[in-house]
């Protein structure tokens, strides 16, 4: 799953991002998500997930997403309010993958030294398509 930041802002500076990947972790096993791996950037962040068959990534997203934000605002971890855009992206992966995607979340920081997230996007997107 991934998330953005409202208007792509580059909230989730590296200062705070432990304390905020912290704080996703507890939420999540306080409602019976299992995070089986979190990474992220200035303006986005990947989450692998484990979901019990009652769950829905939708109400996952939502609740965990606001959980977040209202934290990061209480904490004052940023000067302005912060807000996510209301959207998520959200994929199924197969057994087989999720080593490759666990490295793919770990290395983001490195990764969009290469690539912008714009660019990443458009890139999965368009391999996604037919498939």
């Amino acid at each position: 799953m991934v998330w953005t930041t409202k208007h792509r802002h580059p909230y989730l500076q590296h200062s705070i991002r432990p304390a905020v990947f912290d704080h996703i972790i507890e939420s999540a096993r306080t409602k019976g998500i299992v995070v089986n791996s979190l990474g992220g950037a200035e303006e986005h962040l990947h989450l692998l997930v484990s979901l019990g068959a009652e769950q829905s990534i939708a109400e996952l997203s939502r609740s965990l997403k606001n959980d977040v934000a209202a934290w990061i605002n209480d904490q004052q971890l940023v000067t302005e309010e912060f807000k996510w855009q209301d959207d998520y992206y959200a994929v199924s992966v197969s057994e087989h993958d999720i080593r490759r995607v666990r490295r793919h979340i770990r290395r983001q920081d490195q990764h969009h030294h290469k690539q912008s997230f714009a660019e990443e996007y458009q890139t999965f997107i368009s391999s996604r398509v037919g498939a």
